[in-house]
């Protein structure tokens, strides 16, 4: 009797057998936290919290290297993107304003 209460507790101090994988299971949960909080700290960096938050509204206008000029437009969780083109179009309306472009390419609206 007493020899087999030695093998148990022999037994009891063999070293456990891991998985290998597990080790690769943390490190793409690590990833994970770790893209996760470079995406806010960029969002956080260039002041665009606001396009997360559903009931915010926000214009960005974005230039291309080739002229191009986009205007982005989120309303609540809508977002719409415009195209801006140098067509000129006709057609009846009201004057709303001036534009100015300054010297530095800012463009300042003033309303009438």
């Amino acid at each position: 009797m007493s020899l087999h209460k030695k093998r148990r507790h022999l037994r009891d101090f063999e070293p456990k057998i891991e998985d290998p994988l597990t080790g690769i299971a943390n490190l793409f949960d690590a990833s994970v936290v770790f893209i996760v909080s470079l995406i806010i700290a960029l969002f956080t960096i260039y002041n665009m919290i606001e396009l997360l938050n559903p009931k915010s509204e926000v214009t960005l206008v974005k230039r291309a290297e080739d002229g191009k000029i986009e205007v982005i437009i989120k309303k609540g969780k809508e977002i719409k993107a415009k195209r801006i083109t140098k067509k000129e179009l006709t057609g009846e309306g009201v004057r709303l304003g001036t534009a100015y472009q300054l010297k530095d390419g800012k463009i300042i609206y003033v309303p009438e």
